[in-house]
């Protein structure tokens, strides 16, 4: 399908065309329900969602949704009026009215300037859940599990999972500014449990986009992300108690760059440095990194996860910034945090659906290339660890330390990478880490399109990237020692 489409018309249809609301009474509520602000918008949102999940030979669980409703937001200085629901008629809003209406500035009553327009457009607007039959998806579940149990005796259980949505949002701003914008996603996992004898161990991966399912349901890809999860299951199955203590640490490309979306990208959100308990708050303009290390946030990649053509506010997204070889030079806004740190928007406005009001969040999170061969970079440690994945991770924002699980490690000596280890967890700082890469290598690549990002009770799409890369010195938490 062409990406030339018009999204507010397909907005439109859906929350002005069926009756639920009238298009020019709703933009006199936004007026008056905005007046004396110094900002905010009214958010309207239609989703249609499903999930199946397949385990131990049989179809689990389908599940499919339809939720719609609004957010309406009033700004005053840094205080926020917000109120929701998940009717779309005109009572519901008339409501919502009087009860943002309480917050004011007691200011000239001029909204701040409204994002601009842009023609732009990262996806396509095709439906996923509408594209592919209930029973195709089934199947599709079906051949995956008995792919997987064919082609691996070792196989135990065998869960796969196939989620899609597809999202209409439209964004009214005082005096008749709209924007629109529909977003596809889909997503399919397939998680693999091997034994032999009494050992068990699992490997599991996942790949998604912003797209219709497409080339998910093609043999070649499927088999692909299934021949994955079954060779980390193996690898598991081979792994020794891993090492513990300082060590040089080598991260692999693409999902490797979660470790830099939580333990630095959360410090660099417009709205931590605003309120002074980003561990970077001081720093802008400072060496934070060593040299040859650039971290952006881009929101323009096309049909990736965590892309947006605008954000939750109506602002167009874009690339920004973070670090630039080694310095601190940027950092990710909505349009309140923004305003009140005297900047613009960068197009990082974000929600989980209309019921949540925005806040400043990542959305592609990437640490670029180098120069360096991989292979280089392996060669130049005599002893320490390779980490090719990691699972899940916990950060503190304030001082910036985390702890991240890795789920398939390797020993590296002499240079080269031998037994694969279990238990394996990196500890240590963001703003230490930093500074403590050692080696960029020139294979910067995405992740495949699985990640999603919680904060302050709210969870949303996004993507991290990185090259193979160095860290001289980092705390190793493992069970075996030396």
């Amino acid at each position: 399908m062409s990406k030339s489409i018009n999204n507010l018309a397909t907005a439109d249809g859906l929350f002005f065309g069926k009756g639920a609301l009238d298009q020019r009474k709703t933009e006199k509520m936004v007026d008056e329900a905005l007046k004396g602000c110094d900002d905010g918008e009214l958010f309207l949102e239609y989703v249609q969602s499903e999930s199946l999940s397949f385990d131990d030979g049989k179809l689990k669980s389908a599940a499919y949704d339809t939720t719609q409703g609004f957010g309406l937001r009033s700004v005053a200085g840094e205080a926020t009026g917000f109120a929701h629901a998940s009717a779309l008629d005109e009572k519901a809003l008339k409501r919502a009215v009087e009860t943002v209406k309480a917050v004011r500035s007691g200011k000239s009553g001029k909204s701040d300037e409204s994002p601009r327009g842009t023609n732009r457009l990262l996806y396509a607007d095709d439906n996923p859940i509408d594209g592919e039959g209930f029973e195709k998806k089934v199947k599709l579940l079906q051949e995956i599990d008995a792919y997987v149990r064919a082609k691996e005796p070792k196989a135990r259980q065998v869960s796969i999972s196939l989620a899609g949505s597809w999202q209409v949002v439209e964004i009214i701003r005082a005096g008749g500014w709209r924007a629109a914008d529909v977003r596809p996603l889909v997503r399919l996992n397939v998680s693999v449990v091997c034994a032999d004898g009494s050992r068990m161990e699992a490997g599991s991966t996942g790949s998604g986009r912003r797209a219709a399912y497409g080339d998910i349901f093609h043999p070649d890809h499927w088999k692909k992300e299934a021949d994955e999860a079954i060779r980390q299951a193996l690898v598991n199955l081979q792994s020794v108690e891993a090492p513990a203590g300082e060590m040089p640490v080598v991260l692999g490309s693409g999902w490797s760059g979660v470790l830099w979306h939580e333990a630095v990208g959360h410090g660099l959100e417009g709205d931590f440095h605003r309120k002074k308990t980003s561990m970077f708050t001081h720093l802008m303009g400072e060496m934070v990194a060593s040299p040859g290390v650039t971290v952006v946030d881009d929101g323009t990649l096309s049909d990736r996860r965590g892309s947006l053509t605008i954000d939750d506010e109506g602002t167009p997204t874009q690339r920004n910034v973070l670090i630039e070889n080694g310095r601190l030079v940027g950092l990710m806004q909505d349009r309140m945090n923004a305003r009140l740190m005297g900047v613009k928007p960068t197009g990082n406005g974000r929600r989980q659906s209309h019921a949540h009001a925005p806040m400043p969040r990542m959305t592609n999170t990437i640490m670029l290339g180098g120069d360096k061969d991989p292979k280089e970079i392996i060669a130049s440690v005599k002893k320490g660890l390779y980490c090719a994945n990691f699972g899940g991770g916990q950060v503190d924002i304030v001082s910036g330390k985390f702890v991240f699980s890795v789920t398939e490690g390797y020993l590296i000596e002499d240079g080269k990478i031998t037994k694969p280890v279990k238990g394996a967890t990196l500890i240590g700082a963001g703003s230490e880490a930093l500074t403590r890469v050692g080696m960029v290598g020139n294979d910067m690549a995405l992740d495949p399109g699985i990640g999603t990002c919680g904060k302050d009770g709210q969870g949303v799409p996004v993507g991290v990237g990185q090259p193979t890369l160095r860290l001289d010195g980092i705390t190793v938490g493992g069970t075996a020692t030396g």
